[in-house]
């Protein structure tokens, strides 16, 4: 079996490197918070000292870390992937960044004489410890390729999207639809309540037509019931949204919704729900209801909108 280095254990890392050993390769793993390490070693992980150590061996280098600079200092940083990397062997980087941090970085790897593929993935930490996960690949058809075997270790659908950033490109396109998604079902329960409905007979009816969606599933009976604890944090959800408008600031484009959605998600980090999932969505509504001083996010009933948070 291919030798992998998987540097990030996270909430995501964690379970996508423990469903390659559990599919038979031998990893090596690396955390910047040492003692999450420690349960992937359990399993019969390796554990290095530092990148550059756990790519020194390894045939495949995986990367899940939460942003650009992270990711940055993994790979190309004093004591990265490429300190250690042996000539020719591929980058993997399954961290969400967008397109232009994904090009600079296999600039990076190619200069240093590594090969790169970004492959940002969907399905949160319930895919990951599944391994359900949606891969979003860009790079060489060949070095993804190569990949294969392990990616289908952590994800049921693999799409190869074209050169280096595409699959950047693709996660954010699946973020901007996430999060308006998501905030689209806690307008819908925020109404429902107001009307005096039922919460989970409205989610059972609704769910089961045009409006079904696997926010809907997943997310509503969590907001209902206030459970913020778990799922894809707040925090990562606004900085995936950042990037998004980033790139659509070079493009000229408005995306009106998506401009909405990251106030109500600044509004989230503001009030103490960074670090809670994306469902918390719902205290944002309800602080427009009059829990919480309007003004705090800008929106008033009968109004089309206001200023940015």
């Amino acid at each position: 079996m291919t030798s992998i280095a998987f540097i990030g254990m996270g909430a995501m890392g964690a379970p996508m490197a423990g469903n390659l050993l559990k599919a038979g390769f031998p990893v090596t793993v690396h955390n910047r918070t040492r003692e999450r390490e420690e349960p992937l070693a359990a399993l019969g992980a390796a554990r290095a000292a530092s990148p550059a150590e756990a790519a020194s061996q390894a045939v495949i280098v995986f990367t899940c870390v939460s942003d650009v600079p992270d990711v940055e200092e993994v790979i190309c940083g004093p004591r990265g992937v490429l300190q250690g990397i042996q000539p020719g062997r591929l980058v993997v980087d399954m961290s969400t960044i967008g397109p232009k941090a994904a090009r600079s970085i296999a600039t990076c790897c190619r200069e240093a004489g590594a090969r790169f593929v970004d492959a940002p993935v969907s399905g949160g930490p319930l895919g990951a410890q599944q391994a359900t996960l949606s891969i979003m690949a860009g790079g060489e058809a060949a070095d993804l390729e190569e990949a294969l075997p392990a990616l289908r270790a952590m994800g049921k659908t693999i799409v190869h999207c074209g050169p280096v950033g595409t699959g950047q490109a693709t996660k954010l396109v699946n973020q901007i639809v996430g999060a308006c998604t998501f905030c689209a079902v806690a307008e819908g329960l925020t109404f429902s309540r107001a009307a005096g409905l039922d919460g989970a007979k409205t989610i059972e009816a609704v769910g089961g037509g045009a409006a079904g969606s696997w926010m809907m599933t997943n997310l509503a009976p969590r907001m209902l019931a206030h459970d913020f604890e778990g799922g894809f944090k707040v925090s990562l959800q606004a900085k995936d949204l950042r990037l998004v408008l980033a790139e659509a600031d070079e493009m000229g484009l408005p995306l009106p919704i998506t401009r909405l959605v990251i106030q109500l998600l600044t509004w989230l980090e503001d009030n103490g729900h960074g670090q809670h999932g994306t469902q918390s969505i719902i205290a944002a509504y309800e602080a427009i209801r009059g829990k919480e001083p309007q003004s705090k996010i800008g929106l008033e009933p009968g109004g089309a909108g206001g200023e940015a948070v």
